[in-house]
């Protein structure tokens, strides 16, 4: 096992369970906005999608925990490579230059990656582990997004989301080698349409939900 572990902790190791990981919680996001956009549909469409979702019992349990492990996982390597990095160069260059297809998304992904944190935690705290006696989760919902101070939060941890994802979608499949010349511009351009999709479905949500209650 040490060859495994020696493996995993390497530095590519390391990158390349960042771009699993990634790639799970893409797929994640993309199944959770189908679910979410049922507010479209009203109160009842999206409670009886919530109700489905609970009665999955053990497997949304372990749907959960695997999430869990995922986050742990993505966490902790991607902070054990910005530590490397920071102390590999403490000292940045006097030009910042965008040489090399810099963008906005590769230059902030550890930043991005802590505010998504903290919005993640304050997500749950506000949805998943709220009081659900005698209401349901869209009273829940609509209830939060009464308040302009979370439509607010909600629509710039959005963005960042999308900034976020503009760069690690492509990047994950470059570190698991699907970086050929002939495909990559494909996947930059999916990468791109991910973050839209994102940032565009779920940001547009607290505002729709805050105009219709």
């Amino acid at each position: 096992m040490n060859w495994l572990t020696n493996t995993l902790w390497s530095s590519v190791g390391k990158k390349l369970m960042m771009a699993v990981t990634g790639i799970g919680f893409s797929v994640f996001l993309v199944a959770h906005l189908a679910g979410n956009l049922t507010l479209y549909a009203g109160k009842d469409a999206f409670n009886a999608y919530a109700e489905h979702v609970h009665s999955l019992g053990p497997f949304l349990t372990i749907a959960e925990l695997g999430l869990l492990f995922f986050a742990v996982v993505h966490i902790a390597t991607g902070a054990t490579l910005f530590y490397q990095n920071f102390k590999a160069r403490p000292v940045r260059y006097s030009v910042n230059s965008r040489a090399g297809g810099r963008t906005i998304g590769s230059a902030t992904m550890p930043y991005t990656g802590l505010v998504l944190l903290l919005f993640v935690i304050f997500h749950l705290a506000n949805f998943h582990f709220a009081d659900k006696t005698n209401t349901t989760i869209f009273q829940i919902v609509a209830s939060a997004f009464l308040k302009p101070e979370y439509v607010f939060i909600y629509v710039v941890a959005m963005i960042i989301a999308a900034i976020h994802v503009s760069h690690g979608f492509w990047s994950a499949f470059q570190t698991i080698g699907a970086n050929h010349p002939k495909y990559m511009p494909y996947i930059k351009g999916a990468s791109i349409l991910l973050s839209l999709v994102v940032g565009i479905g779920f940001g547009c949500l607290p505002i729709y939900v805050a105009l219709m209650t």
